[in-house]
């Protein structure tokens, strides 16, 4: 036989969580062909040797919708290994929804996730209406990695409801409506219904995105008018750590029992509530023995806005703050070298916060303790605070001189979950849970997780050793993978999809952020690549070489076949 590709060489750790071996892959027509000791000719080679040859990434939360107009390979994601990955999370799609009512979805995205609006009118041309025929529409884009796709509960309240859908609930004729475009989408190919409930989720001018106007009736009704696929929920709280939070999710858990639908959401420990998240899993084992099914999303770090001149600052909306950060980079830059200027900065910057609650992830008012530099991805970081006390000077103070001395580059991280890193650890080894939840598409200037994965293979791999590396594989692919029901990628198997992923066990690793002007109407956003990686390859074609583009572009829109 001919091979398409050959990855020789290798050290294969094939997704399974099995001891590695030595061995060439061979791959034909997008699917691997044979596995061993291979002497058949190829078209193309990639010698993987000094390197391991895993199954691609999957990562099963990104909010891609919006980002796959215009960016086909899937940036920063497919930097860090990622091959496949799901959008449509937490109720926000861009479909169902007539052109001439973009800006409902719009209004729901703009500020709950960080897309710019303007990026969405200058980057989409709108050829679709129903749900089905969005997906119609992916199928036909230049893609390089895989996408599947929920339907989202906002984007389906509006085109339903319209402006009402922030406002009223629904009514029995709205519900009708609802549930058979719920249908058509589940028969289409979607991978399944998406909501959120969550009080961080926030339109622009203050007020809860559309499906936050719902009852629970009406999103059991949904959910049982599904017939197939999963669910996933952006929940009320992160964890059952109060009556109320316990009351959600025992109701949850309830609901996927009486529909048979998987339920799926994140899950965090926070510095707030240590080990609240505990109860959430008791809920889900109880739901499991009376036939239900649930599992977590939660993430192998902090969660952690990004802190930065280039993009946000706690301070920006803050008198002084206000007018200097409204202004071009450079000329901000000028005025920080004003003395007078720095020193009403600084007096303002010390008051104490008195403006509106902050969501999601938006910049908080500063606890200097609990903010940090950034100036390299491998930890521990210092903690402003400390590094004021180092100096003899205020948090702001050096926060200023920080940003001049690096010419406005400098980063900050302030964690807001995750930050008790033992029990990250914890929801990371729970069986009723998987490592993903990137939200690489959205909150795009505010946070940057695209790398969860090599994160967790340089610290919790290589530099914590809390998992082996066959562990921590199977973490990213094949548990994914089968929790998401994608039951032809996540392993090396002959007859799967030839998704492949050769790296650096040694030196996989996150690079640090960088902040780039690359969206349509030349709107910001965070891009991270990636050390150690050779080769990433999609449905048998490389993808990325050296982690540089190839110009091939082999993703494919993973419908949920029914």
């Amino acid at each position: 036989m001919t091979f398409d590709l050959v990855v020789k060489n290798g050290m294969i750790v094939d997704g399974s969580g099995l001891p590695r071996y030595r061995g060439d892959i061979g791959v034909k027509d997008g699917r691997i062909a044979e596995i061993g000791r291979l002497n058949g000719a190829a078209r193309e080679t990639v010698d993987a040797e000094g390197h391991v040859v895993a199954p691609g990434f999957i990562d099963g939360h990104t909010h891609m919708d919006a980002q796959i107009f215009w960016d086909p390979i899937g940036t920063s994601s497919c930097f860090q290994g990622v091959t496949s990955v799901v959008m449509g999370n937490c109720g926000f799609t861009l479909a169902p929804c007539r052109e001439a009512e973009a800006d409902l979805v719009f209004r729901n995205l703009e500020r709950a996730e960080d897309i710019s609006r303007a990026a969405m009118l200058a980057g989409i041309k709108w050829r679709w209406e129903t749900f089905p025929q969005f997906l119609d529409v992916l199928e036909a884009l230049p893609k390089g990695i895989n996408y599947a796709g929920y339907l989202g509960h906002c984007a389906l309240r509006t085109y339903v409801m319209g402006a009402r859908a922030f406002t009223d609930a629904a009514s029995e004729d709205d519900l009708a409506r609802m549930s058979r475009q719920v249908k058509e989408a589940m028969a289409a190919g979607a991978i399944g219904f998406s909501t959120t409930r969550s009080v961080n989720h926030q339109t622009s001018d203050d007020k809860p995105v559309a499906s936050r106007l719902a009852t629970w009736e009406e999103f059991e009704t949904l959910v049982k008018s599904m017939g197939s696929g999963l669910v996933e929920v952006a929940a009320e709280a992160t964890g059952a750590a109060t009556p109320k939070a316990r009351k959600f999710y025992e109701d949850l858990a309830k609901l996927a029992v009486e529909s048979g639908r998987p339920m799926t959401f994140g899950l965090f420990n926070t510095r707030a509530m240590p080990g609240g998240w505990r109860a959430t899993f008791d809920i889900m084992d109880r739901a499991t023995q009376q036939g239900g099914r649930m599992f977590a999303q939660v993430h192998s770090r902090a969660l952690s806005v990004l802190l930065s001149f280039e993009t946000q600052l706690p301070f920006d909306k803050w008198d002084v703050w206000r007018e200097m950060r409204a202004l071009p980079l450079a000329q901000q830059k000028k005025a920080l070298l004003d003395p007078e200027m720095r020193r009403r900065l600084v007096e303002v910057a010390s008051r104490p916060y008195e403006g509106p609650v902050v969501r999601g992830t938006e910049a908080r008012p500063p606890e200097w303790d609990w903010i940090f530099v950034l100036d390299k991805m491998q930890g521990p970081h210092v903690s402003m605070a400390e590094l004021a006390r180092q100096r003899n000077t205020h948090p702001v103070e050096l926060m200023i001189g920080l940003a001049l001395e690096r010419d406005m580059k400098f980063f900050m991280i302030q964690p807001i979950a995750n930050e008790n890193q033992a029990e990250a650890l914890e929801l990371m080894k729970h069986p009723r849970s998987v490592v993903t939840f990137s939200d690489s598409g959205a909150h795009v200037t505010q946070i940057m997780d695209s790398s969860l994965q090599t994160h967790l293979l340089s610290h919790w791999v290589r530099e914590k050793q809390a998992f082996t590396l066959e562990e921590a594989v199977k973490m990213i692919t094949c548990d994914i993978a089968t929790q998401f029901g994608f039951h032809d990628r996540g392993l090396i198997r002959e007859g799967m999809a030839a998704d492949l992923v050769v790296f650096d066990a040694d030196t996989v690793g996150p690079r640090m952020p960088e902040v780039v002007n690359d969206l349509p109407a030349g709107a910001k956003r965070l891009r991270q690549k990636c050390d150690g990686m050779r080769a990433t390859i999609v449905n048998g074609q490389v993808l990325l070489r050296d982690n540089e583009p190839t110009g091939a572009l082999p993703g494919k829109l993973l419908r949920k076949r029914r």
